[in-house]
């Protein structure tokens, strides 16, 4: 199945993730909530909200890890949360430089990263 999620619609799944209890959603999550109930990334509860299924909370993981691998690239002082940046230490893809504590992309991060933006520019890319 091609399942492409647009910014748009990762920008909701994000806004659900934060979502308090019995909260109104907001016109973006309206909006995308359809699709995303389609691609089985969200689940209506039934009180009327919304909540990340674990389908969707591994979805918007795995996009925050692919930020973060992008953010570390251009500029190895960024922070990340810290279940991003162990999961992307236990795999190898980045670094702690000893002499200034700051993160470093390894050699098996930029390989992965290259690969990422080589499939999205021709279209490939789908995160589900």
């Amino acid at each position: 199945m091609n399942r492409k999620i647009g910014i748009d619609e990762y920008k909701a799944l994000e806004q659900i993730s934060k979502l308090p209890l019995h909260a109104r959603p907001s016109a973006c999550v309206a909006r995308n909530s359809k699709r995303l109930i389609g691609f089985k990334l969200v689940a209506h509860r039934r009180d009327g909200g919304f909540e990340l299924t674990e389908m969707g909370r591994q979805t918007l993981f795995i996009k925050q890890c692919i930020d973060g691998l992008s953010a570390i690239a251009e500029d190895p002082a960024s922070n990340l949360s810290t279940p991003v940046a162990t999961f992307l230490g236990k795999k190898g893809y980045i670094d702690v430089n000893t002499d200034s504590a700051e993160l470093k992309i390894s050699a098996r991060g930029l390989e992965c990263l290259a690969d990422i933006r080589a499939r999205s520019d021709s279209g490939q890319v789908n995160f589900v």
